[in-house]
């Protein structure tokens, strides 16, 4: 061909060379930032809450709560203060509260078993199924393992009167590696609203709204903990089942605490006995104190800075499984 034919050939091909590669360093640049992003997501600077887990005492696993189901997957150390809870494939385990509480703070330190979790759970949650089989209240967060060692995913949700028929979820990543250390995870739950605390941190709070209604739990409630197979449902919407080939799983539990209404149902006046002021002070009672009752600017924006990153499912943003959303879900528009 001629030379002017051979010389626009030429600068096509480099033009196309230099495009390509451009589009090579952009990969580049989007999959390095990708991985940046992945390894520092367990590395992120919280916000500093107030300390609610320092206000109450730690109580002993032993004197406190009764082993529910395991046998030998429950293991008690350190003279009850810690506990064990292993699931393999012969049975998971649990624990509970020797009394049911009306309202109150409950919390539990909980480090998590590393490597492969898949169909792994882990709860923490409040429940009266065992009196009211029909219509009973629960409080749950439920910690959802995973295939990759670090990424167990956080579930929180909330039935109340047996309307297990809504389920109220809403799923977190979380910030940090919960296999590496204990983390806190609280519970505040009275008259006012429903409160989940990871580290101190809200992640979510429900009002006790006339929205809300009869789906507000509202009679009394022991706590559980439980390690479980949730092969079903619990990761990937239960492509990726429990493989015991990576068992024992186990969980680790201490610095438990309640603190509330301990609930009297052999009473005929009062349904609780106030036990959360244990120094006479107002602000240190879980039902009524002015630090429970609502949340403070400062939680607030820890709340705000959770859910902005690391809320991945909220059942009230889900319109394919809600044709009418829940009457809550409008109210908090």
């Amino acid at each position: 061909p001629p030379l002017d034919q051979r010389l626009q050939a030429i600068s096509l091909s480099l033009k196309m060379f230099s495009l390509t590669y451009k589009l090579i360093l952009l990969w580049s640049f989007i999959s390095c930032s990708a991985r940046i992003a992945y390894s520092t997501q367990h590395n992120l600077n919280p916000p500093t809450e107030p300390r609610l887990t320092e206000l109450f005492p730690h109580l002993s696993i032993n004197g406190s709560f009764s082993d529910l189901f395991g046998g030998s997957n429950i293991q008690h150390t350190n003279n009850g203060s810690y506990v064990n809870l292993i699931l393999n494939k012969r049975s998971g385990a649990g624990f509970m509260s020797r009394d049911p509480y009306y309202y109150g703070f409950f919390s539990a330190a909980i480090k998590l078993p590393s490597g492969y979790t898949a169909g792994v759970v882990i709860a923490f949650y409040m429940s009266n199924a065992n009196v009211f089989p029909n219509n009973h209240d629960e409080i749950d967060f439920e910690l959802l393992g995973h295939e990759k060692s670090k990424e167990w995913a956080l579930q929180t949700n909330v039935y109340g009167n047996g309307s297990v028929g809504t389920g109220r979820e809403e799923k977190f990543n979380l910030w940090f590696d919960p296999t590496e250390e204990f983390h806190e995870y609280s519970i505040i739950w009275n008259d006012h609203h429903i409160v989940f605390l990871v580290d101190n941190i809200p992640v979510r709070e429900v009002f006790h709204s006339e929205a809300m209604a009869g789906a507000y739990p509202s009679k009394p409630m022991s706590l559980y903990s439980t390690i479980w197979d949730g092969s079903q449902w619990a990761t990937h919407g239960g492509k990726k089942p429990a493989n015991y080939k990576f068992a024992p799983f186990v969980a680790t539990f201490k610095d438990m605490e309640m603190a509330g209404c301990v609930s009297n149902p052999k009473g005929k006046s009062a349904p609780c006995s106030n036990a959360g002021g244990q120094n006479g002070h107002l602000s240190l009672d879980p039902v009524e104190g002015g630090e429970f009752s609502k949340l403070s600017q400062q939680q607030q924006a820890g709340m705000d800075w959770v859910r902005g990153r690391f809320m991945f499912y909220s059942y009230c943003k889900d319109p394919n499984r809600f044709r009418v959303m829940p009457p809550e879900c409008k109210a908090s528009k």
